[in-house]
């Protein structure tokens, strides 16, 4: 394990010395250097559900199902974080009780709504450090605003029997929008991902529902509930197809992976890798791989190849050499006659 991280520790500076050689290599960043895909196109579809407001898809014991589908066009940023445009169009369907004269009002709201949204990858934000198996599943989160226009329709058995109550907002900057909620992914192939969604609109309306105008108006439905904004749950089945030639997407990158990847190359690369293979004959503390002079007499001092140090040149090495720093013959034992 420790010598795997200090492998690990030491790519970085493999690097660094590269290219300190060279100096320093730039290029850009463009579609011909970029090595995942960080496009895709996502489209779902699913139920839609009035809970936080006055007329709501919950009553009585019952369900009233609507639905929603969406389309969005993806852009991965980085391997935990990346921006959606979002398109949603859908349909709740909602009922409440107002008084015994009305009875059970029911309505619908159909809503379209174009929203940008922002995506937070968990799980390769929180992934350890020690798992190294396939990165199939990802949990995603989602925040991001939008505008929603919407028509309504509400009806009851008093003033809404023969009039019912419909009401129209336009997208505008009057529709601003919240939309946040949380997904499931999962990577099925390179082309492909799959992925369970839940987001929670909030509208910032007391209208969303179809209850009425304003609180004080008729027909009163808007003072059931004391909040002054109506939200609803959008729950679906998306389909994610990954656009580009590359094999993977930025969004299934782990770089920990990577870096392990690399530390374990490294490992195998130099696993046989023997220093002093062919050891160190005459003791003079330089290998016989590399040594130019491979019988050095003992005691003498010895440059990096191996070579017996001869300071002043005169032949005579400094192990023998009487006067080491005054040239000499070689029969007077380097000193000057």
């Amino acid at each position: 394990m420790k010598k795997n991280i200090f492998l690990l520790f030491f790519v970085p500076f493999l690097g660094l010395a590269q290219t300190s050689e060279k100096g320093m290599v730039t290029k850009p960043f463009n579609n011909e250097s970029r090595l995942f895909k960080d496009w895709s196109i996502t489209v779902g579809g699913g139920a839609a559900f009035m809970t936080n407001a006055d007329v709501t898809s919950f009553y009585d014991g019952k369900v009233n199902w609507g639905w929603n589908g969406f389309v969005s066009l993806d852009k991965q940023i980085t391997h935990t974080f990346g921006l959606s445009l979002l398109y949603t169009k859908g349909e709740t369907k909602q009922k409440a009780y107002l008084n015994d004269a009305a009875g059970v009002g029911h309505g619908y709201t159909k809503f379209d709504q174009v929203a940008l949204l922002g995506d937070v990858n968990f799980s390769n934000l929180m992934r350890r450090v020690d798992n190294h198996s396939k990165f199939r599943w990802a949990l995603h989160g989602y925040a991001g605003i939008g505008l929603t226009g919407y028509k309504t329709f509400l009806q009851d058995n008093n003033l809404l029997s023969k009039w019912p109550l419909y009401i129209e907002q336009k997208m505008n900057v009057g529709s601003f929008t919240y939309i946040g909620g949380a997904g499931l992914k999962y990577n099925v192939s390179r082309l492909l991902d799959l992925e369970l969604r839940a987001l929670y609109l909030i509208s910032g309306d007391e209208e969303f529902d179809g209850g009425g105008w304003s609180r004080t108006a008729p027909p009163g439905y808007n003072l059931i509930n004391d909040s002054y904004t109506d939200n609803a749950w959008l729950f679906n089945l998306a389909l994610s197809f990954k656009l580009g030639k590359h094999p993977d997407h930025l969004r299934w990158v782990d770089p920990l992976q990577d870096a392990y990847t690399k530390a374990s190359n490294l490992e195998e690369k130099f696993k046989d890798f023997k220093i002093c293979e062919k050891g160190d004959m005459d003791n003079d503390g330089v290998c016989d791989d590399w040594d130019r002079q491979l019988n050095t007499p003992a005691g003498a001092r010895v440059d990096g190849a191996g070579v017996a140090l001869d300071s002043d040149l005169d032949g005579v090495i400094d192990l023998n050499d009487k006067c080491v720093t005054t040239p000499g013959p070689i029969e007077n034992n380097g000193c000057p006659k």
